[in-house]
């Protein structure tokens, strides 16, 4: 749970910032779909910023319950104390909820924000027999990733109609070269063959790594080789090794990575 205090850095990509204003204004759900490291999160902190709004992040994974989110009792001492969950917080006080990556999680978390998704913008409490209405400045987001074991975690038709969905691909090179820039303060020529060797890869799927080379990663690099690092070891680190272990894949992207550096 964070306020954010200072501006995080973002380059507006397209019309997205539109979009979310202009759902958020109509108390809309929001569903931002996108690669691994492609700005969904960076995104939704720079709008609670710029709307002065508390962003409270819940980590979705196939552990993660509607007690998690809602809350629960606990003991202390003789006396059982209702203690409540980051969702509930959030629906009282009229923050940005944000369910990063909602497919991870289990049927009955999802379930559970139903209510909060459509009309009647209320949350309610079993354990409890309770309904909360949710505060007029309470916005519900969550994030997914659709390429990524696909055909295993998906979501459900139903759940995908209750928000409103903003794609977040891979920034055109321009862009992209103007967040590692930005981000970092790497030279503009790196930047432009990290930006390079990126799309590269983007475009092979013959080396079939699981997920490809994201913006995350190649500002990563950048930081590494705006610290000192040289660049091959850096692109080894912050790129190469996270992406695969498999020798042959590692070895084919460093080749392919010595061809820029």
């Amino acid at each position: 749970m964070m306020t954010i205090e200072t501006q995080p850095f973002y380059q507006v990509v397209s019309k997205e910032v539109e979009v979310f204003e202009t759902a958020a204004g109509q108390k809309l759900p929001l569903l931002l779909k996108g690669p691994t490291g492609s700005g969904k999160s960076r995104f939704l902190e720079y709008m609670a910023f710029q709307m002065k709004r508390r962003l409270i992040t819940i980590l979705c994974n196939d552990e993660t319950s509607s007690v998690d989110l809602v809350g629960r009792y606990i003991v202390k001492g003789a006396d059982t104390t209702w203690i409540d969950g980051p969702l509930t917080i959030g629906v009282k006080e009229g923050a940005i909820v944000y369910l990063d990556e909602i497919a991870e999680a289990r049927p009955d978390t999802i379930v559970a924000i139903h209510s909060l998704t459509d009309h009647r913008r209320s949350l309610f409490i079993e354990r409890r027999n309770e309904e909360i209405k949710a505060h007029p400045d309470f916005l519900i987001v969550a994030s997914f990733n659709p390429g990524y074991q696909k055909g295993f975690k998906e979501l459900k038709p139903s759940t995908r109609q209750r928000f409103i969905c903003m794609d977040f691909l891979y920034p055109e090179p321009d862009v992209e070269e103007k967040i590692l820039i930005g981000e970092t303060g790497i030279e503009e020529k790196i930047a432009q063959r990290l930006v390079k060797f990126a799309n590269i890869v983007r475009n092979k799927p013959e080396l079939g790594l699981s997920e490809t080379v994201s913006t995350r990663l190649l500002v990563s690099c950048a930081m590494l080789v705006k610290s000192g690092l040289p660049i091959r070891l850096s692109g080894r680190s912050a790129i190469i090794l996270p992406l695969t272990d498999d020798p042959d894949s590692v070895a084919a992207l460093q080749d392919l990575f010595n061809l820029y550096f």
